[in-house]
């Protein structure tokens, strides 16, 4: 179930890439990738695969940014479709909607990717890390397209407070050259 070399749960946190706003979409729902966004989600993709971060299954957004990511970054995970679930809780989800959401599919193990937004996905970061991430020069933890990694000692502690170990928080300006 994914790439995980160990037998303890692991959860991928995913923010969506860089959006763009003068898109002309109709509402934030709809609003789709900006260039930079098409760039850099397939980079983050081929950044997981190759560090054995594989979820078996991915709980996404449905909001039009998150889904171009998913499949984005999915062109190098190759998570099977059926394992692709889009939630419209996560669009806009509150930390303890995120929280529910871990906790309903967490009991399954494995490895587990949620793709969605801030401030929720920074949230649930700071919520589950035993340690404070580390953040950028201007304060922020997940920026567009940010992997986050988190361990547990087993799937009963996936959504539960500060018990969670960050294996790795990969931004895109981050990624080594090559990527």
């Amino acid at each position: 179930m994914g790439g995980n070399a160990t037998d303890k749960p692991q959860l991928i946190l995913l923010r969506h890439a860089k959006s763009d706003w003068d898109s002309g979409a109709r509402s934030d729902f709809d609003r789709p990738l900006a260039a930079r966004g098409r760039r850099d989600a397939p980079r983050m993709g081929r950044w997981l695969r190759e560090n054995g971060f594989v979820p078996g299954l991915i709980l996404c957004s449905p909001a039009l940014r998150t889904r171009e990511t998913i499949a984005a970054v999915n062109s190098h995970l190759q998570v099977a479709e059926q394992n692709i679930v889009y939630e419209d809780a996560i669009y806009g989800a509150s930390l303890g909607a995120l929280r529910g959401l871990v906790e309903k599919h967490g009991q399954r193990g494995g490895v587990i990717m949620i793709t969605g937004h801030n401030p929720g996905i920074s949230e649930l970061l700071g919520f589950l890390c035993a340690t404070r991430p580390g953040s950028t020069a201007d304060g922020k933890i997940m920026t567009t397209a940010a992997a986050a990694v988190l361990e547990f000692e087993n799937a009963a502690l996936m959504a539960a407070a500060g018990a969670g170990e960050l294996l790795s928080l990969m931004r895109p300006r981050e990624l080594p050259e090559g990527f």
